[in-house]
């Protein structure tokens, strides 16, 4: 065997053991990524809600209900991913303040609601659903509306349409899983993301048996049924301004953007409160406060 042989056939070897390193440390990210993210819940000393569990499907829902009573209009608020209901506190206090009734919950693989895996919401559409549900028979004559954060929002798009809602704020929503994976890998590996998420995206199928076309909300929010708030960071990297522009563009009338400037993938509520109440606050009491 010449030196030039010896050479080749170790330059196979270490090419394919980089593949398998690499697929190796592709699979280990994806198990990470879904991984649930569950622990207690407790209520908040001082804030007098109501702790209940929704019928889900296949699992109860846990969350916190706070009634107003009369014909207060009710926001249903959904935390984004690895975060659970208590991330929403802040809004849900603001919305009580301005008169609504909230409840707010776990999705499925987070806080105290079980779930064998996160799925971009895919599984957690069926959460919005059933606590929406929930809320028809329980105060059947309010308005509803919704304030969905990132995975949240995803999971009101991903669910039937049209989404049976009278108001949807959707804040940092990924249009589509492929470009949102990316993003998140480009943060921290720059260049290397458009070679790495190919090995992500092909994980879907086998891990949760879905596509990656089963993830792209912006297919869905033509028939969204509802007046919607686009709400964006302009200095996002995980769900940028642009896509959140085309997210936008893709809705129909009423329809509205509020672009946070100076914001990145974060609560919009902390970063910009006088904002979030003019803008959030001032759109869902437009589109639910009951007629005169």
């Amino acid at each position: 065997m010449t030196f030039r042989d010896i050479r080749a056939r170790a330059l196979i070897a270490l090419g394919i053991g980089a593949l398998v390193m690499g697929a190796t440390a592709s699979w280990q990210l994806g198990s990470q990524l879904v991984r649930p993210v569950n622990r207690p819940v407790p209520l908040p000393a001082g804030f007098p809600a109501q702790v209940v569990s929704l019928p889900g499907p296949g699992h109860a829902i846990a969350g916190w209900w706070l009634n107003q009573g009369g014909d207060s209009p009710v926001v249903l608020l959904l935390h984004s991913i690895r975060a659970d209901r208590s991330s929403m506190l802040s809004r849900a206090k603001l919305l009580l303040g301005h008169g609504f009734s909230v409840l707010l919950i776990d999705l499925q693989g987070h806080g105290e609601t079980p779930g064998v895996a996160i799925t971009m919401g895919s599984r957690e559409s069926g959460d919005v659903r059933a606590a929406l549900g929930w809320l028809k028979r329980t105060v059947p004559s309010r308005r509803i509306g919704v304030i969905g954060c990132s995975l949240g929002g995803a999971a009101v798009l991903l669910s039937p349409q049209p989404s049976g809602f009278d108001a949807v704020v959707l804040e940092a929503v990924y249009p589509r899983v492929a470009r949102a994976i990316e993003n998140r890998i480009r943060i921290r590996l720059g260049p290397l993301a458009p070679a790495l998420t190919p090995l992500l995206l092909v994980q879907l199928q086998p891990r949760l048996h879905i596509s990656p076309r089963d993830l792209e909300p912006i297919r869905s929010i033509d028939r969204l049924g509802s007046p919607v708030l686009v709400v964006a960071g302009s200095r996002d990297q995980h769900t940028t301004l642009a896509e959140s522009e085309e997210l936008f563009r893709a809705a129909v009338q009423p329809k509205r953007l509020w672009v946070v400037t100076g914001a990145r993938h974060q609560d919009f509520l902390s970063f910009d409160p006088a904002g979030y109440d003019s803008e959030v606050i001032g759109f869902l009491l437009e589109h639910l406060r009951p007629a005169a």
